[in-house]
């Protein structure tokens, strides 16, 4: 039994849901936000609680129960609050700004990386810190996962981007390796 699916959701306030046939619209300050109901689940709302069920024991059934629990949760918290994700560009030379709704980035190549931010998405640069913000969970995450790989943060010196607080294990250089060797002789 699904411990996540069996949790009542809550429904902040300022927050409305509207049941039409499989899905499920979340209306908040923010927007609005549609969560796909699958085949076998049933969702019953009740004043400001959401109870999500399962019509069937079905295997499949079983593993979209809490996961659709969660994301009507995370569609609540994103029409209200909205997620975030920072970024950290870390390097010489390294540099991230914003023309327009373009993310301009200069990472030690022969020309600058541009990237369009998308629809429902808002990225503010502060001090070679991104921000990505936006009211869909799955879409922040995406994005700012897609800036990382524009330039991953290199094993050996930590240069490159990554997540804000994200711990990297260097790697010793060659240089390290052969101090050791030639030591012990």
């Amino acid at each position: 039994m699904s411990k996540i699916g069996e949790k009542p959701i809550s429904v902040k306030e300022g927050v409305n849901l509207l049941k039409e046939d499989r899905k499920l619209v979340v209306k908040g300050p923010k927007g609005d936000l549609t969560v796909l109901i699958p085949q076998g689940i049933n969702i019953s709302i009740e004043e400001n609680i959401v109870k999500v069920s399962r019509l069937t024991e079905a295997k499949k059934n079983k593993a979209l129960h809490g996961t659709l629990a969660r994301l009507i949760s995370n569609a609540i918290k994103g029409t209200t609050e909205g997620f975030d994700k920072t970024l950290e560009v870390v390097g010489t030379g390294y540099r991230a700004q914003m023309e327009g709704n373009t993310l301009v980035l200069a990472l030690g190549y022969s020309h600058p990386v541009k990237y369009e931010t998308p629809e429902g998405i808002k990225i503010e640069v502060r001090e070679n810190k991104i921000t990505v913000l936006g009211m869909d969970k799955e879409l922040v995450g995406r994005v700012a996962d897609k800036i990382k790989r524009f330039r991953k943060p290199d094993p050996y010196k930590g240069k490159g981007i990554r997540y804000l607080g994200e711990r990297l294990k260097l790697k010793p250089g060659k240089a390290a390796g052969k101090a050791g060797v030639a030591g012990g002789k």
